[in-house]
């Protein structure tokens, strides 16, 4: 038995959308009476407010938690758990989600670095080097892969990659490289931005070889599910998209909006970065307000990137030092529309 795996409570989840153990510490606590039922209730709740079964059971697992920390006695026996409010607002109740059948990681303690700030999403090294000129300093390079590449192709893409990490390096700042870590280390990138459908394509072998790479890790989220999911990867960051509707690509995400993102940003553990149809200078504004680390601009950059950067940078200050709203967390909106039908549930 693992040791580490026996002190944490662990739920099987297996939806349309999310398979995988759902875990958070074990609360040492005799009070114990009304889990089974605190859960299910929790998570039909969670169901008759919009959320797909995946996401109403990572509320649900955070509610059980909860009520655990505050069960109390009630006569000679174990007593009831309790049902206090206010429990989709801390941090430490939202599990991590493993993939496949793995235990899931435990987040480690947020990096520490400076913001992300403005975070630019070029497609060629001189994009990048004209967002480096105009002050950006966290650039990602997203090259896709056409699928006839070939492997001249492929050596044009390593070159554009050891071009941008000259750029970057010259100019002290990070470069995070699109969907291929091994390349990315190979390169000498600061880190490498993976989608969940990336990080559980590679597999078990795959994700233990990336996390032993030393890459700083961006990671993709759009739901519940997959904030926790992110969760156990140790990530440098998670991104929350998309925030407003993006033409950038198809996704059958509704927009998170500064509703769900400011939700993220309190909860995720971790540097949160916001992407996904950020085209103003007041998204900008409203973005980092909502706490994110980083904010993504991609159609936003335009034809010249050094021409509205300088007024982008001034958007995020304005954000420097103001005080977060003190108005309570709200829960967050549902993520997907449509119905999902849970298969199993099991507790171990």
């Amino acid at each position: 038995h693992d040791d580490a795996v026996d002190r944490r409570a662990l739920d099987w989840l297996a939806s349309a959308h999310a398979e995988g153990w759902l875990a958070l510490p074990r609360v040492e606590t005799r009070h114990t009476h009304g889990t089974g039922c605190t859960f299910a209730s929790s998570a039909a709740a969670a169901l008759a407010l919009g959320h797909v079964p995946a996401d109403a059971v990572v509320l649900a697992k955070m509610a059980t938690a909860q009520a655990l920390h505050v069960g109390h006695a009630a006569g000679a026996g174990a007593g009831p758990v309790g049902s206090p409010r206010g429990f989709h607002a801390r941090a430490t109740l939202l599990p991590t989600l493993g993939f496949d059948a793995g235990v899931p990681g435990v987040l480690g303690p947020a990096p520490d670095a400076d913001p992300l700030g403005l975070y630019a999403i070029v497609d060629s090294p001189a994009r990048a080097r004209a967002a480096l000129a105009g002050g950006v300093r966290t650039l990602q390079l997203r090259i896709k892969t056409p699928v006839d590449a070939d492997e001249r192709w492929h050596a044009a893409l390593r070159e554009a990659v050891l071009e941008t990490v000259a750029a970057c390096r010259a100019a002290s700042a990070r470069l995070f490289l699109n969907d291929d870590w091994q390349l990315a280390g190979a390169c000498g990138a600061h880190g490498v931005h993976l989608g969940q459908e990336d990080l559980a394509a590679l597999g078990p072998a795959g994700r233990t070889g990336l996390a032993a790479s030393g890459l700083a890790l961006g990671v993709s989220s759009h739901s519940l599910w997959e904030l926790a999911r992110a969760r156990g990867l140790a990530p440098a960051y998670i991104a929350c998209g998309p925030v407003w509707p993006t033409l950038t690509k198809a996704m059958p995400w509704r927009p998170q909006g500064t509703h769900n993102l400011r939700w993220w940003c309190a909860v995720a553990g971790v540097p949160v970065v916001a992407i996904g149809g950020i085209l103003t200078l007041e998204q900008i504004t409203q973005a980092a307000d909502c706490g994110a680390d980083g904010v993504c601009v991609v159609r936003a950059l335009g034809d010249d990137p050094r021409r509205g950067i300088a007024s982008m940078l001034a958007a995020l200050r304005q954000a420097e030092g103001r005080t977060a709203a003190s108005a309570p967390l709200p829960l967050p909106n549902p993520t997907l529309a449509g119905p999902d039908r849970t298969r199993a549930a099991k507790t171990r």
